[in-house]
């Protein structure tokens, strides 16, 4: 599946001159906890979240650091915390760093790409243009609403053969001493494996291949 088999579309946005407050009521009224900034052409220059709006000044919600960590934090951080308390405008709050994918995106890399940068979303861009947006939730509902791989029709050799191929893909797994039996959609799993974790990572395996209808392990793992 690609990014735009989940995304959310149409996106809503803002300008740069929205108002804090403006903005603060969208996400009420749309039930969302991010929007992409965009400029006249509708090219994107920045998002602005809810983590944006939590140490604010309307709210006595700014940061209080002791002197000490004043001190340590520098000039440099103490007046970006300010700007970020202060401001008015969403040009002055918003991440302009905005972390993007393109449409043909699997979604692989898109849930590579939240867990690396830490961020719960990304815009789904197309010549700058915001057609989209990926977050977690869209991955959780794609894998609720996923069909069955038990639909798919495949022979027991075309079965064992994807098996073993992916598994001679992991690094991990110890494919010589495996034997693998597939009768009517059946997995058999047979020999020895280096631990118990590997052992339950062939049965894993083995259970999300496209055809199985269920797995018999008969695999003994090492003494450690």
């Amino acid at each position: 599946m690609k990014a735009r088999d989940v995304m959310t579309t149409p996106v809503v946005t803002v300008r740069p001159t929205a108002s804090v407050k403006e903005v603060a009521r969208l996400f009420l009224e749309r039930r969302i906890s991010a929007v992409p900034v965009v400029d006249d052409q509708d090219k994107i220059v920045g998002i602005v979240s809810e983590g944006d709006l939590v140490h604010r000044s309307e709210i006595s919600t700014e940061w209080r650091r002791p002197w000490w960590l004043a001190l340590m934090a520098g000039d440099e951080a103490l007046v970006a915390e300010y700007i970020k308390a202060h401001a008015n405008r969403v040009n002055d709050i918003m991440s302009r760093n905005v972390i993007t994918a393109a449409p043909d995106t699997p979604l692989y890399e898109i849930a590579e790409m939240l867990e690396k940068n830490r961020i719960k979303r990304l815009p789904i861009v197309r010549d700058r243009q915001v057609i989209g947006i990926v977050s977690r939730a869209n991955l959780v509902q794609a894998i609720a609403t996923s069909g069955s791989k038990l639909d798919m029709t495949l022979s027991d050799a075309t079965i064992r053969e994807n098996l073993l191929m992916h598994l001679s893909e992991q690094s991990w797994a110890h494919v010589r001493p495996l034997n693998v039996t597939v009768n009517c959609g059946v997995v058999g799993l047979w020999g020895y494996v280096e631990s118990d974790a590997e052992r339950k990572a062939i049965r894993v395996a083995a259970e999300s291949m496209p055809g199985v209808r269920g797995v018999n392990d008969h695999m003994t793992a090492q003494p450690e």
